[in-house]
């Protein structure tokens, strides 16, 4: 596979991820309060919801294919199209939520479908990939305070959760806005982990030896152990907030963190000529645009 295929399997990737949110979000609402201080009662309530479950295996893959995705293109080519998930979930919950989509989202949706174009078209030569791999201390100097910071930002907007129905008052916007940063800042670096694994699919192996190699890395554990932390995060707080809040803000900081530390940290350059960066810059910003515009407080949606 080429990096031609990186943007069709990432809207994959980003389509299945925001589905099973979606879907979650449905089992979610017919669960009781979900209390991060109790994990393995939260775990056995969870998991005792098929249709939790449904959304948990669309997320699973839709986390899977982003390893195959960061092996194929970089970073500041992929993110956008990841994030573009975001201008779904409005749509997404029209029609398993039914909710009503606003005339601000439909200008969202189409602004984050020109972002593509224009991210699509600043790709390089099709043999364009990663630069590099990334120092194993370098990374976790700036992840381990990165995940600590994200579990004390979204832990008290998970503890001071109003219960299953506050979203649907309208509340917990102060509790959305935190904990969205917090899981944002998780799945940063999940999403950096994820790059990490990506790399050692780029490389000659067996598939034994691919294995030994996966297993073996730090980055599986450190992608493990930041997704499951995220996931427990993220569903109390989805549960206990308005997800037209919650769900932009924290796409907005884990590809934000993603793209700038990503990249650093893994060595790769942006487009040399002055067009192609241009078009590149202009759709990740508009990517930004969509998902900060979409994180402003706005009226309770409407259900059908």
């Amino acid at each position: 596979m080429s990096v031609a295929y990186a943007i069709p399997l990432a809207l994959a990737t980003t389509s299945a991820f925001n589905g099973g949110l979606i879907v979650e979000k449905r089992a979610l609402s017919q669960m009781p309060p979900l209390r991060l201080n109790r994990v393995a009662g939260t775990l056995r309530t969870l998991t005792s919801s098929p249709t939790w479950l449904a959304g948990l295996s669309l997320m699973a893959l839709g986390l899977a294919c982003q390893v195959a995705v960061l092996a194929l293109a970089p970073i500041s080519v992929v993110q956008p199209v990841l994030a573009s998930g975001v201008a779904l979930t409005p749509l997404l919950s029209r029609l398993v939520l039914r909710e009503r989509l606003g005339g601000r989202e439909s200008w969202c949706v189409s602004v984050m479908v020109i972002s593509l174009v224009l991210v699509a078209l600043s790709q390089g030569p099709a043999g364009a990939r990663s630069a590099g791999s990334a120092s194993g201390w370098l990374v976790a100097a700036v992840v381990l305070p990165t995940v600590l910071a994200g579990l004390f930002i979204a832990a008290p907007g998970g503890r001071r959760q109003p219960g299953r129905h506050a979203a649907a008052r309208g509340g917990g916007t102060a509790d959305a806005l935190l904990a969205g940063t917090g899981v944002g800042l998780m799945y940063g670096v999940s999403a950096v982990a994820t790059k990490g694994v990506s790399g050692l699919l780029d490389r000659p192996h067996q598939p034994v030896a691919l294995a030994a190699a996966i297993l073996s890395s730090p980055y599986l554990y450190l992608l493990a152990g930041c997704t499951v932390l995220a996931l427990l995060l993220y569903q109390a707080a989805l549960q206990a907030c308005r997800a037209s809040v919650l769900v932009p803000v924290t796409n907005v900081v884990s590809s934000g963190y993603f793209v700038l530390v990503g990249s650093w940290l893994f060595h790769e350059q942006w487009p040399s000529s002055p067009v192609k960066l241009a078009l590149r810059v202009a759709g990740l910003a508009a990517a930004v645009l969509v998902v900060i515009v979409l994180s402003r407080p706005q009226a309770a949606p409407g259900v059908d």
